[in-house]
């Protein structure tokens, strides 16, 4: 038969899927390893889609989104991330993954390459491969505070470099960039003429300090910035996000919208513009719910005498499972699956830094969140204490 393209067949699948998928197969686990929030979009939300059906709001919608819709992300966009754009700059998207997806189509060609944070998203790098290009890590180590070291970046680009991606709040780190740092790496960009994607799907959720967007601080309209309801209104499954793209890009969108999946469904869509211009009660309740899992899971971390990375942002933690991995922490994590009944997601999903490293979402139930932490394994220092 004939043979799929080179670029498809390389494509690296998802670790976290494949620890999710032999999850589900399994009875009595504790599902830990996907970021699936765990409150309920409110009823007005959901009803908002209902009604969209029974009213027969079911063809085609504009390629952009439904107009209401997209003037709410514009009055949104000003009022909280303090992004001033006009409608024909944001664009209605199937989730964040199309967006991102769009983004990078359009800022790479083949062979072109793209800056990725390590640990990175793995949609960063699988849409790099898919389409052809060149995904290049920039390594956010424990030894620089999971922060971008603007020397080594400065080190990898070369004169195929055509993108950076940022993402803040970070998945799978669960930690955000300063505006300073925001700062750095758009002058970065600058100075070498490259396109900056932002991801910002967790950005309702920070914890003690604001979420920037780093399209508020460009001054050169260089910022692709990607958002979705998925994370801040329980929408995962209604598959609503949205592009921003820089000045002058209707024409362009129209033709690349319509390849794509020429619109979103409309139900959806009105279920978006009842969240995103309705009451935000639910929103500060899902932030103040996953602090305090979040908090509670750090108790049980540093009980066991856990190493994990302080959680800024986003309802992730981050936990250093080295001492019981063999160098191998995906493999470790399947076996902790079967033998423990609790999933969670290798590190090394989201790039070589990632090895040693396991990614929790707390967004579950607090119950099932403490048990399955507490079913991970303690250093040897810590087990000998407990014993002796």
């Amino acid at each position: 038969m004939p043979r799929l393209a080179d670029h498809i067949l390389g494509m690296p699948g998802s670790g976290v899927r494949h620890i999710l998928e032999q999850a589900l197969r399994l009875d009595d686990v504790i599902i830990l390893a996907v970021g699936e929030p765990g409150e309920m979009a409110p009823p007005a939300v959901r009803a908002a889609a209902a009604q969209a059906w029974q009213d027969g709001l079911i063809r085609y919608a504009p390629n952009g989104g439904i107009p209401d819709l997209r003037r709410a992300i514009v009055d949104k966009l000003a009022a909280v991330n303090d992004v001033r754009v006009d409608v024909e700059q944001v664009w209605v998207t199937v989730g964040a993954t199309q967006a991102l997806h769009q983004a990078m189509a359009m800022a790479l060609a083949p062979g072109d390459e793209v800056l990725v944070p390590d640990p990175g998203y793995t949609t960063f790098t699988m849409n790099a491969h898919m389409l052809s290009a060149v995904p290049v890590p920039y390594v956010l180590s424990p030894a620089h505070g999971f922060q971008p070291d603007l020397a080594q970046l400065e080190a990898l680009v070369t004169d195929r470099t055509r993108l950076l991606i940022i993402n803040s709040p970070s998945n799978p780190l669960g930690s955000t960039f300063e505006p300073d740092t925001i700062r750095a790496l758009l002058d970065f960009a600058a100075r070498h003429d490259l396109w900056v994607l932002s991801d910002e799907c967790y950005e309702a959720f920070t914890y003690g300090i604001p979420h920037v967007s780093p399209a508020s601080l460009d001054e050169d309209d260089r910022v692709f910035s990607v958002f979705s309801t998925s994370k801040t209104y329980a929408m995962t499954g209604a598959r609503v996000g949205w592009l921003v793209t820089p000045k002058g890009f209707r024409d362009t969108m129209l033709r690349v919208q319509e390849s794509a999946v020429s619109c979103v469904d409309m139900p959806a869509q009105h279920a978006a513009l009842a969240a995103i211009s309705g009451p935000q009660d639910a929103v500060r309740t899902a932030a103040a719910h996953y602090r305090e899992n979040l908090d509670a899971a750090t108790r049980v971390l540093e009980e066991r005498g856990l190493r994990y990375l302080t959680p800024t942002g986003a309802f992730y933690l981050w936990i250093d499972v080295s001492h019981a991995t063999d160098g191998d922490v995906a493999s470790w994590a399947e076996r902790f699956l079967h033998e423990h009944r609790v999933a969670v997601a290798p590190g090394s999903a989201f790039g070589r830094t990632g090895e040693g490293w396991i990614r929790v979402c707390c967004a579950a139930r607090p119950d099932h969140l403490l048990e399955g932490l507490s079913r991970l394994p303690a250093p040897a220092s810590v087990l000998a204490q407990a014993g002796g």
